[in-house]
């Protein structure tokens, strides 16, 4: 515990906030100014893994992790958003910042700030370089927050970069065309430096190789220069160096699959063996990523109901979904959702809507830029979805624990709502 005249990290972070610019332009301009206050810390990180995408980031990473620990290595890791708590950005050699060295380091980061204007994605990404170059380790695994070319995360030289599939997302950020976001997620891509790219639509895949092409960065490409696929219930991964016959992934759904293929690139570039990839398989874990709920009240509330928690939120994420959803065994299948009023709504519902009775919309508690559920529920009804609405989620799930007391419950739309409910339900 931290003592009364000791800030704990959430109130620093609040103060971060009020740091926060009116008017967010996408620019490094206030990153190297604070790193560079900070004595430049992006320059004494362990070898680093950059990861850009719309969609499979974290569960790509997730499974590079499980892959590096399965090598009896360390590895640093950066993802957003968190969920429950913020300590979960960070990891420190595969553990999870203390709050004492959080608030060391955010209160320094904060305090060499010197009160200027800084977003606070950078302010957090700088702590986080900060934590990562004091602490020893043997790789650093970095997440992309929004887009890549001019993400806070962009201000290392990596020793691998990772693209996961790119589609159409943060539009107003990144371009309204495919070709436009993927050049900001190619904007990760380094001179001589090898990308991994998963698999991606030709558009994308186009800028992404011309701009590999540009820089000299060795391609290992999905398609040209690895392969995965399932087979009688195993993975089957090949490149050049050989086959790979493995368990399916932890993380459920054919989308992982693809994702997998990716981490096992990565590895395979890294000098993993069999062993170490066998466990990036079995040992990956990431959180509300179609998550089986088992325990806590929300849980105990309607025991009979099988309960699942998931934080995809555009069109992608609702085809990999609806594709998880049709896989499963038959069962009346309802959603309680919440989501941001940046998403295509309808987009990411269609491709759900063959495989549910019927749809419960929620606000995002505490989410300023929730969508008010009834317009989530309008949004159900024009793609064809029976919906309605309710106050909070355990409204919802009695609702439907009366009509259906046997139900499929999927809980999705936004990592917000997710995180919501990984901390109600402890």
């Amino acid at each position: 515990m931290t003592s009364q005249t000791s800030p704990t990290s959430d109130a620093i972070l609040d103060r971060m906030m009020a740091l926060h610019p009116k008017v967010i332009d996408l620019t490094l301009d206030r990153m190297w100014r604070l790193l560079k206050a900070l004595g430049n810390p992006q320059e004494d990180l362990p070898p680093v893994i950059h990861i850009a995408g719309t969609n499979g980031k974290g569960s790509t990473q997730a499974m590079i992790r499980a892959g590096i620990e399965g090598m009896g290595k360390t590895t640093h890791a950066y993802t957003s958003p968190h969920l429950a708590r913020f300590h979960e950005r960070i990891r420190l050699a595969g553990e999870l910042i203390s709050e004492d060295h959080l608030t060391k380091v955010l209160d320094e980061c904060y305090a060499k700030n010197g009160g200027i204007d800084i977003t606070y994605f950078e302010i957090t990404t700088c702590a986080a370089l900060l934590a990562f170059a004091r602490t020893q380790a043997d790789y650093t695994l970095l997440e992309v927050g929004l887009g890549g070319r001019l993400d806070a995360t962009n201000v290392i030289t990596p020793e691998l970069s990772v693209i996961t599939p790119v589609s159409i997302d943060h539009e107003q950020f990144l371009g309204n065309t495919l070709a436009k976001i993927a050049a900001e997620k190619a904007g990760i891509i380094k001179r001589g430096v090898p990308v991994v790219v998963g698999p991606q639509q030709d558009e994308a895949m186009e800028v992404i190789e011309t701009t590999a092409l540009r820089l000299g960065a060795p391609i290992l490409a999905y398609g040209q220069h690895w392969h995965v696929s399932t087979e009688r219930g195993r993975l089957i991964y090949q490149d050049e160096t050989g086959l790979l016959d493995l368990p399916l992934p932890a993380l459920l759904g054919d989308h992982q699959v693809q994702n997998a293929g990716a981490a096992l690139a990565a590895l395979r570039h890294l000098g993993a063996d069999e062993a170490a990839c066998e466990a990036a398989m079995t040992k990956a874990s990431w959180p509300a990523r179609m998550q089986r709920l088992k325990t806590g009240p929300l849980v105990d509330s309607a025991p009979e109901i099988e309960l699942w928690l998931d934080g995809g939120h555009n069109a992608a994420a609702g085809q990999a979904i609806g594709k998880l959803l049709g896989s499963l065994p038959k069962r009346d299948t309802y959603l309680i959702c919440g989501m941001l009023n940046t998403k295509d709504v309808g987009g990411y519902l269609e491709p759900l809507k063959p495989h549910v009775q019927s749809l419960t919309a929620v606000s995002i508690p505490g989410e300023a830029n929730t969508l008010p559920a009834e317009a989530t529920a309008l949004a159900a009804k024009q793609v064809g979805m029976t919906s309605g609405i309710a106050s909070d989620v355990n409204t919802a799930l009695t609702f439907i624990k009366e009509i259906e007391p046997q139900a499929r419950v999927l809980i999705c739309g936004s990592l917000y709502l997710a995180g919501n409910i990984l901390r109600e339900n402890g």
